[in-house]
This record gives C-alpha cells, structure tokens and sequence, in this order.
C-alpha cells in the first residue's frame, strides 16, 4: 500500500473548471465487502455538476470526487480481471484512476456490451425503467410524454417507454436535438424553442392528455405539464434540471385525479438494494434484444472532465458524455 493514484476534487463548491484539480490522492484501501476497480469509463450525470455547485440534494463533505456511473475492472481477489458496472459512493466519486465500490452494488456485464455504452447503462436507465414501471405503472398503449428527450435522462426514458409499449411525445431544444428524438423512435417530437408543448400533446391525444409525464426539467416544464396530464395521469418528478423547484398545487391534483410522484433512485440503494440488480437484469435483457442502446453524445478524455461538466450546464450535449482514461 501507500501508492498514489490520481483523482478529480472539488475543493470549493462553484462551476467545475474553477474548483476541481487533478489531485494525487492515496491508493484506495482494500477492506471486506468492498473492490477495487481500475477505472475503465465514467459516464457524467447532471447531479456531478450540481454536486460541484453545493445544489443537490447529497451534499458531500470536501474536498470530494464526483462521478457515480463508472465501468471497471476488478484488481483484486478472486473477482480480479472482471470488467463490472458500479456506482461508487460520494465522497469517493469515480472521476478518479482507482475507486473503491461495495461489492453489493457491483454489476456484471456481458462481453459483448461496448465499455462506453456499457457507462451509460446505470443511472439514467435504472432511474427510468424504475420511474415509468415502479412509479407510474406505465402500461402499453399508453401515452408518455419524456421531457429532454434528447438528454442522457429523457433519451433512456424514450427508448424504456416504447420498449414498454408505450406512444411516446417527446420534448427537445432545437431541429438538431428534435432529429435525435425521432432517431430514438419518438412518436411525436415538439421543439419547445418554437412550439407549445401543452398543444401538441393535447392535439395528439384528441384532448385527453398524457398518461405519464417523464419530468426532470421542473420549473415552468412542470407547470405546464399539468396543464397536459390526463385524468388519473402521473407525473415523474425525475430532477430540476430547469434550475426552479416547481409547487404541486394540491387543490389542482384534486380536480384533475393525477398523481406527483417523486423519484430518487438513489435512494434504493439505502432502502431496497436488491431492486437495483433485479432492475439491472431487465434492462440487459432489454438490450440483449436490441430495444434499448445507449445513446453516448461524446467519448472524451478523463483529463477534460472539468470543462465536460460545464457543457452539461451549457445544455450543449445530446445523450450521455463518457469520460476515458
């Protein structure tokens, strides 16, 4: 022991290419009930730059390495050798060389699944398949509308929902990132810069509205998403990606019998662990049978984490963002 490898930190809560450095850290210790993974991808997540800015709901002590969703191979142990999906615990993040994860929420994974694609598999994929099925009771024939859909989140959403047998209507910024939606299989795709999403999904449903409303923009996106539900509807509330917290008028849910759910997939972890493996055998099968691929927007350096991060908050991604070392 006593090698230093080297890890991403936050040392002071603001935008990432202002509070992270490339640190020498110590070597991740080997203890029971946990592994350590030479890491082989990091796929960012939108909760990593908020971690950075002091704005979720984790708020871990500093200095601390973001990075939830890593591909890694075992180093030690008879597992050694082994390439495994996991998300590590804050404040021991994985946009590191090393990290160490407990081996209860190591994931396996088969040969053929390419490492970044293999990246993007956890979060935003557990968070959607336990979101629309667990939460909502998302059944076939229904009709879900996927905010972002050209996002890491609402891309999964897209792709989890017509795999569900679900009609999907899909929001996005722009024609490039409407293009993206209808190349996921979209049913309907609305460019928010330029149309009335509440319109079109009224216009496609003949008036009756969204079954299921996949939200993790919040803010004014979740205003006018009540606006569209149907009677006995259910809105996600996935994140608040749109920067404001939005009020669930109660007196409106009364008059309408649609129900806010809320979603942190995170916490299973804590509360029902063994749903995180059982939800993770679906979607391999799921892509074993080809109705679900990552979409992976950009594979990048490790090195260029911090400005990876910013164009999250820029919104100039589509997709998941890989980091490779």
């Amino acid at each position: 022991m006593g090698v230093r490898v080297r890890a991403w930190r936050v040392h002071a809560l603001g935008e990432p290419q202002d509070v992270m450095t490339w640190d020498d850290v110590p070597d991740p210790a080997e203890h029971a009930d946990m592994l350590r993974l030479r890491v082989d991808a990091v796929a960012l997540n939108f909760p990593d730059l908020l971690l950075c800015r002091g704005l979720y709901q984790e708020k871990p002590p500093l200095p601390f390495t973001p990075g939830v969703e890593v591909v890694g191979t075992v180093l030690d142990g008879p597992r050694a050798g082994e390439r495994v999906l996991a998300s590590p615990a804050l404040p021991h993040g994985g946009l590191a060389e090393q990290v160490a994860v407990a081996e209860a929420f190591v994931l396996p994974l088969p040969d053929d699944l390419p490492v970044a694609k293999a990246a993007g598999l956890l979060v935003t994929y557990q968070t959607g398949w336990v979101g629309l099925h667990r939460r909502a009771q998302l059944q076939a024939g229904e009709t879900l509308l996927v905010h972002a859909g050209a996002g890491g989140v609402g891309s999964a959403a897209i792709q989890l929902g017509l795999a569900a047998g679900a009609r999907v209507i899909a929001t996005a910024g722009g024609p490039d990132k409407v293009q993206v939606c209808r190349d996921l299989g979209a049913d309907v795709v609305v460019d928010y810069l330029v149309e009335d999403f509440v319109a079109v999904v009224k216009d496609a449903t003949e008036g009756r509205g969204a079954d299921v409303v996949y939200d993790s923009v919040g803010g004014d996106v979740f205003d006018k998403s009540r606006r569209c539900v149907a009677f006995e509807g259910r809105i996600v509330v996935v994140g608040f990606a749109g920067g404001r917290i939005a009020d669930a008028p109660t007196n409106h849910a009364l008059v309408k019998n649609y129900s806010v759910v809320g979603l942190h997939w995170g916490l299973y972890r804590t509360h029902q662990p063994q749903l995180i493996h059982e939800t993770h055998a679906a979607l391999l099968e799921l892509w074993g049978r080809g109705l679900i691929d990552p979409l992976i927007g950009a594979e990048l350096p490790l090195s260029d984490a911090p400005s990876a991060l910013a164009r999250l908050g820029d919104r100039g991604t589509v997709g998941k963002v890989v980091l490779l070392p």
